[in-house]
């Protein structure tokens, strides 16, 4: 049975007329409703944005609210003041005021995995879309590329790219989002080799749409849902990633207040006053916690076989 010229258009552009969307509706039921809205039904997904948003709003609103204070600035005079009306959670070491501390720190914990997460998927979108859609030589090249960073423990990855680069915020975001390029290669890939054999796709192929557009109208944008779940699983690992580097000394120097750093400088002082580690430790925890309950969320909200 042959499809008339008008169909295979539709088909390649990815659209479908009035009378067959309704045809299509009839079959698969009524439309969702937008993700967002099934997201806020979520429980757990709910408690984590709200975690979330609480954080975001103290990484944006803390230094505008608290601009007077500098985290570089040291009272040496005040140090390790235990909690008081002044000073909420007490000082450290140097006589900074722990919750500020904290609040400045928010700014360079989340952006750091913010940023890492971001190279992962700038590098790794791409590169798996391609080895899905093309196959042969390319898929051969980029698979055996992704299988030599598979081998390394993301920590220890991290731990030689800042040994050769050094530490610092730029060098942290690297080393972190090179660990997580070969995730995304791989779910990308999965994702390509499915869609690329959809009858969509072999229409547009068909009609000599070029591979440019195939990739860029059709395959890349049907693999993005489950992209932004890994990406949401992975700023939590991203986040601990960076915290561990920092606790080690090898991520974001003092005085920068992040908040792996600041569990490093306050394990020496870990039995005169242990809020300078659980605070920081409690941040983090619940960082990863929440980005782990709203990437469950949105797997289930966003993958048809999880939903109820």
């Amino acid at each position: 049975m042959s499809i008339p010229e008008s169909d295979s258009i539709e088909l390649a552009t990815g659209q479908l007329r009035p009378d067959l969307l309704a045809l299509q509706e009839e079959e698969t039921g009524p439309r969702r409703e937008p993700v967002w809205r099934e997201l806020l039904r979520h429980r757990s997904a709910l408690a984590g944005l709200i975690v979330l948003a609480i954080y975001f709003l103290a990484a944006v609103l803390g230094p505008i609210v608290f601009h007077d204070y500098n985290p570089s600035y040291q009272n040496l005079n005040n140090t390790l003041a235990p909690p008081s009306l002044q000073h909420l959670l007490g000082t450290d070491n140097y006589g900074r005021d722990e919750l500020m501390d904290l609040i400045h720190g928010a700014r360079f914990t989340l952006g750091l995995g913010v940023l890492a997460v971001a190279v992962g998927i700038g590098v790794g979108l791409p590169l798996g879309a391609l080895s899905g859609y093309f196959g042969s030589w390319v898929d051969l090249l980029i698979q055996r590329l992704t299988d030599i960073l598979l081998a390394f423990p993301s920590f220890v990855l991290a731990l030689a790219l800042v040994a050769a680069l050094g530490p610092g915020l730029k060098n942290v975001v690297i080393a972190v989002g090179v660990g997580s390029i070969p995730l995304f290669i791989r779910l990308v890939r999965a994702e390509a080799l499915r869609i690329r054999e959809l009858p969509y796709v072999e229409a547009a192929r068909a009609l000599g749409v070029r591979s440019g557009r195939v990739l860029l109208r059709h395959l890349i944008p049907n693999a993005l849902a489950p992209v932004i779940v890994l990406a949401t699983l992975q700023m939590g690992l991203a986040i601990l990633t960076a915290a561990g580097l920092g606790f080690f000394g090898l991520g974001v120097q003092p005085p920068t207040p992040e908040w792996g750093s600041l569990l490093g400088q306050g394990e020496n002082y870990i039995f005169r006053d242990a809020n300078l580690i659980t605070f920081p430790g409690l941040c983090i925890f619940f960082a990863v916690l929440a980005f782990n309950l709203v990437g469950d969320g949105l797997r289930d909200v966003l993958d048809p076989r999880l939903r109820q």
